[in-house]
């Protein structure tokens, strides 16, 4: 067979995997929105099938030959064309996929929907006992599945790759070393500033329905593609892409918290605007891809952040925002609005974190996580951990496990690796954020006008039209003229919030 007709046939199958991975995620989507619970050891068994098979076509040893005829051939001599992406790319998921054997896919797929369902209980009823055992079971299968992979440092290593290739134990490391010991000073110094007693800005009721009907509406606005795409309430926000003309939004809301609702719309609308932003005619193959989950983050935490939380975003929306909830803030003004929803404020929640905090969050996640993969720390002494290192680094304690290590879904999915992506994800945001307010700014002002759409094509032309083109960091480099750098980050937060 000729390198043109191996690639054809490449494309072909790299689609067809991709369809059935994306009827595993959407039984994931059913799962945690609609699913009743009895459900849940069905619903395994059919993602432990299904999961199976995509790992049958994914490790075809027919595939492995179809790469090697492609490779070395003229069709991917331009390392930056559309073949040579796609062709490294597979290379890259065959080898690693051909490490891992069925019958271990098949248990994480089979481990997750059963651990995932405990925890959603265990949350309810505040009882991280019942829980503890699914989480060890989750770890033991990532120490295999990391072995599998293999890895020359550190067994994150090869977890990590699966979120953010390229990246290792060791950057993070120093990134977040880094990060903490500015991070730490900063918020002492705020601590006092901030009234722990609710301001008349977030004072009174915000009924669920206006909620919703405000935010889905600001975020068609911005740019969401509502015909592809849809809302749902669930425990915990999250952004599914099904597929071309398929994005899925889950949220929730709090009649006494109308920031946090509204700042995961933005959030998950941001992961929704760069899978609509990738080309739908390269579906199924890497070049319609996302690149990485740092970048996906820097979308999200840029649209949440740098665009949501911003004095242009309010002077537009607000007047819009006083007449759907008239009563609450009939007598506030958009700068005691801006200035509530920007306070910094130490909490326990990570999704509902300032920006501020939020990187000691995921910080703290990532030395447990690290912890409990390598055996050092046990899932039944979580607890204990998690709270040492709250009072640490953000001198507070947990009263309960709801509100402590049973607060993130991700663990009992066998998401192990994944946290830090969201540190990366502000780090490469302020990155971003920069250039694009040199290159077409001032935003601000294109924001308080009700022009959003500058940014967004300005991310769809830097950032999402790659695909998988480039890896995190030399997309970054390329677009913004530097490496992965944490000082936008911590010169935005310290212009923003550091006291005069």
């Amino acid at each position: 067979m000729t390198p043109e007709k191996s690639y054809e046939e490449l494309v072909r199958i790299s689609r067809e995997t991709t369809l059935l991975a994306s009827c595993h995620q959407l039984l994931q989507w059913d799962a945690e929105i609609c699913m009743p619970r009895a459900g849940v050891q069905h619903r395994g068994e059919q993602m432990a099938l299904i999961a199976g098979l995509a790992h049958d076509r994914a490790t075809d040893p027919r595939l492995g030959d179809l790469l090697g005829t492609v490779e070395g051939s003229s069709l991917v001599a331009d390392p930056e064309s559309v073949e040579a992406v796609n062709v490294r790319e597979r290379r890259r998921d065959y080898d690693r996929e051909t490490k891992l054997p069925r019958r271990l896919v098949e248990e994480l797929a089979r481990v997750s929907a059963m651990s995932s369902q405990a925890w959603s209980e265990a949350r309810d009823h505040d009882d991280f006992a019942s829980f503890a055992p699914w989480l060890e079971k989750t770890f033991e299968l990532a120490r295999e599945k990391a072995d599998a992979y293999g890895y020359t440092s550190a067994r994150y290593d090869a977890l990590l790759d699966e979120y953010e290739p390229g990246m290792t134990t060791a950057q993070l490391t120093d990134l977040f070393t880094g990060l903490r010991a500015q991070l730490v000073p900063l918020v002492d110094s705020l601590r006092d500033s901030s009234s722990e007693s609710k301001s008349e800005a977030s004072a009174g009721e915000f009924p669920l329905d206006r909620q919703r009907k405000f935010s889905e509406g600001v975020a068609v606005k911005l740019g969401f593609d509502i015909e592809g795409g849809r809302f749902d309430l669930g425990p915990h926000p999250f952004c599914t892409f099904l597929g071309p003309g398929d994005v899925r939004i889950a949220l929730r809301y709090h009649t006494d918290n109308f920031s946090s609702g509204f700042l995961a719309v933005l959030h998950e609308m941001g992961h929704a605007l760069y899978e609509q932003g990738l080309d739908p005619a390269h579906y199924g193959t890497p070049m319609g891809e996302a690149v990485s989950l740092g970048i996906h983050e820097s979308q999200s935490r840029m649209w949440e952040n740098l665009v949501g939380r911003s004095e242009g975003f309010w002077r537009h929306f607000y007047p819009q925002l006083q007449s759907a909830f008239r009563e609450p803030l009939m007598n506030v003004s958009v700068d005691a609005f801006r200035r509530e929803m920007n306070v910094v404020r130490p909490g326990l929640i990570r999704v509902e974190a300032d920006e501020v905090t939020y990187n000691l969050h995921v910080i703290i996640r990532f030395e447990l996580e690290r912890a409990l993969l390598d055996g050092d720390l046990r899932a039944a002494d979580l607890p204990g951990a998690w709270a040492e290192l709250y009072r640490k680094y953000l001198g507070l304690t947990p009263a309960n496990d709801r509100l402590g290590s049973l607060q993130d879904i991700h663990w009992s999915e066998g998401l192990i690796g994944y946290f830090p992506t969201y540190t990366l994800g502000n780090v490469y945001a302020a990155q971003l954020f920069a250039t694009a307010d040199r290159e077409i700014g001032p935003l601000e002002e294109k924001f308080a006008a009700g022009e959003f759409s500058p940014l967004r094509e300005w991310l769809r032309e830097k950032i999402h039209c790659h695909g998988k083109r480039y890896r995190a960091t030399q997309l970054i480099e390329r677009t913004t003229g530097k490496s992965l750098d944490p000082s936008a980050l911590i010169a935005n937060l310290s212009h923003r919030y550091a006291p005069a």
